[in-house]
């Protein structure tokens, strides 16, 4: 595939950047390569549990500086969709700071009265009170928007549900299926780039996933790089309909395409 000049970047984090905490070699260096040549980037997430000051936070612990201003989650991303679809609206939200704090600085108010919206975020303590309030806020004519689609997450103890299994039991229960904001939806692609101001032309996705961080990139136009260090193995790469622009063994590989 032809690859183009690359002026912006946008990079997944988990399974890019880092693995839980620890740094993944040439993390720190790819990053701080975007900082020193002024190029605009992005750090994406679908994790909408933190806010971008807790993220930055997180990261900087494993040694890797990004600024607030340079992470874009899917509870923003969430967030400038509803912004845009229904201003002042309202909305039950199950899920936590993160995307409570995206919907408060949009305006939103969070109510269990007749809400526009129930809005389904990751959280790591789903009650069954909650999600039976959505059920039944669903059914009575509030529209149905989660962050993002992903079944399961990590967590040291093993795999924990994420947002996407909790939205299949919502949907099970009221026959309504979400519309899910993060990615692979090239919404989420769209709403970072317009947050940089960058052109799909001359950007670049970085992900370990080729079902989610490449499909969207490549929805979205832009050129995409794969990962070895993450979800995506070698021998699953081939059994994708699509490619990425190019497979890297990690980051690392990518420091030298920013100048």
């Amino acid at each position: 595939m032809t690859e183009r000049e690359i002026e912006t970047w946008l990079t997944d984090m988990d399974g890019v950047l880092v693995h839980e905490e620890v740094p993944i070699p040439g993390a720190q260096e790819f990053i701080k390569a975007l900082k020193a040549t002024g190029r605009r980037f992005l750090v994406l997430t679908n994790n909408s549990i933190f806010t971008p000051r807790d993220l930055r936070a997180r990261l900087l612990g494993s040694g890797i500086d990004v600024p607030e201003e340079s992470i874009w989650t899917s509870a923003l991303a969430t967030a400038q969709f509803l912004a845009d679809q229904r201003p002042g609206g309202t909305a039950y939200v199950v899920g936590e700071a993160g995307l409570t704090t995206a919907l408060h600085d949009i305006g939103y108010v969070m109510t269990d009265r007749d809400p526009d919206y129930v809005v389904l975020g990751e959280t790591r303590t789903y009650s069954f009170e909650a999600i039976t309030r959505a059920i039944r806020l669903i059914a009575g004519g509030a529209r149905f928007i989660a962050t993002n689609p992903d079944p399961s997450g990590p967590s040291q103890h093993g795999m924990l549900p994420a947002t996407g299994s909790v939205a299949a039991l919502i949907s099970t229960a009221t026959g309504r299926t979400p519309y899910f904001i993060g990615k692979p939806n090239p919404l989420m692609m769209r709403s970072a780039l317009n947050r940089i101001e960058a052109h799909s032309e001359t950007t670049a996705m970085v992900g370990d996933r080729m079902d989610t961080d490449i499909i969207s990139g490549l929805e979205a136009g832009l050129q995409t790089f794969l990962v070895m260090t993450g979800s995506t193995t070698p021998d699953l790469v081939e059994t994708f309909p699509y490619r990425p622009t190019r497979v890297v063994n990690s980051v690392a590989d990518l420091v030298s395409l920013v100048h």
